[in-house]
């Protein structure tokens, strides 16, 4: 087999090969805090479990899994109530049994006095959530029965800036969050997927060097001018540096720096089951060109979006038939490091030891 070539990963762990299972032990980014309303019970699919999310009334965020463990009917058909001792909880749609937003079952209507039950020792479960600059994370843990609290904070990005978000699209690849990853960090795809008259052709490719280095749970290519056949940044102006920075479990961002103006433009990669990935991009800036340009430049961003789209759709015809895929240095870096990252973040969990970043600085060169 030709160097790089893969089949699966080889390691012993199931949850890490490629294409295969899902990170855990790790903040998923699952919403944004807008799209959770107080006393709103709504439900997701993350990594293949359906999840409530939901608000109380006093502005916390929770996160249990949206299965009753009475008939499996799920809570989000329920409704948020009020115990006697002010805590809420869900009612259970089917037969009205309550939980608080911790798990812990409060109430099993049907019980009669004489029947001795300890309801609060049955559970459903919950995932800690929570909120940081206006987006709604869950912790994914290996152990569903975990109650404590995440080894971990939420992840932090840089130019958060400007007020709410400016752009906000979503779209569902179909596709393991694997193939979503290396899909949105392959540099070498551009001129042949995204071809627009605003931002580059076919004809239009360049020989790149571009710096990375290790960033937390990641790595980014370090800070630079963009590409003379990007043409999209000539609507900022003046002389932009861009910095894109990747972090595990599928968190991709590029921070862009106009003198003292910023754009950061994130794309979350949430996987909702094995073959189909949630894609939410969000852009914020305090540039004045998205007072003027914002349906232009949202338009861009959509029809990016949806050639990737377009393209997964494509692959998945060869996908299908779970053929060796090649791997090539330099374009495909990022892609190995991705994996090795997976790998490092595994072993490390299940060892009970700090994470050790395998990325090492490097200069990288491709043609696009």
């Amino acid at each position: 087999m030709a160097d790089g070539e893969t089949k699966q990963a080889r390691t012993p762990t199931a949850d890490i090969k490629f294409g295969r299972g899902f990170l855990h032990d790790i903040w998923y980014f699952a919403a944004l805090s807008s799209d959770l309303k107080a006393g709103k019970l709504q439900r997701y699919e993350l990594l293949g479990e359906p999840v409530l999310l939901g608000r109380d009334r006093a502005g916390k965020v929770y996160a249990l899994k949206d299965i009753c463990p009475h008939r499996a009917a799920p809570l989000s058909a329920g409704k948020l109530t009020r115990e006697a001792d002010g805590a809420e909880s869900v009612e259970c749609p089917y037969h009205g049994w309550r939980f608080r937003t911790d798990g812990a079952c409060a109430a099993i209507p049907s019980l009669v006095d004489d029947q001795a039950m300890d309801v609060s020792r049955i559970r459903v479960r919950n995932y800690p959530a929570t909120e940081s600059q206006g987006l709604v994370f869950v912790w994914i843990s290996s152990d569903p029965r975990f109650t404590g609290e995440p080894s971990e904070p939420p992840p932090v990005f840089p130019g958060v800036v400007g007020g709410g978000p400016k752009l906000v699209d979503r779209m569902e690849f179909d596709a393991h969050i694997d193939h979503a990853v290396v899909g949105l960090m392959d540099p070498a795809h551009g001129p042949y997927v995204h071809q627009q008259w605003w931002w580059r052709s076919a004809k239009s490719q360049h020989e790149k060097a571009k710096k990375f280095e290790p960033r937390e749970q990641g790595f980014a290519m370090v800070r630079h001018e963009p590409s003379k056949n990007s043409r999209a940044y000539a609507v900022l102006g003046g002389e932009p540096l861009t910095e894109i920075t990747f972090r595990i479990p599928g968190m991709r961002w590029e921070h862009v720096t106009v003198g003292q103006r910023q754009v950061l433009s994130l794309t979350c990669l949430t996987p909702i089951n094995e073959a189909k990935t949630k894609i939410t991009q969000i852009v914020w800036s305090d540039h004045p060109a998205f007072l003027f340009l914002k349906p232009f430049i949202a338009a861009g961003a959509r029809a990016f979006l949806r050639q990737d789209g377009d393209m997964v759709n494509l692959q998945n015809e060869g996908l299908r038939y779970d053929p060796a895929l090649l791997w090539i240095d330099d374009a495909d870096r990022q892609a190995k490091w991705y994996q090795q990252l997976k790998r490092e973040w595994t072993a490390s969990r299940q060892a009970g030891r700090p994470f050790a970043n395998p990325v090492e600085a490097a200069t990288l060169r491709w043609r696009s």
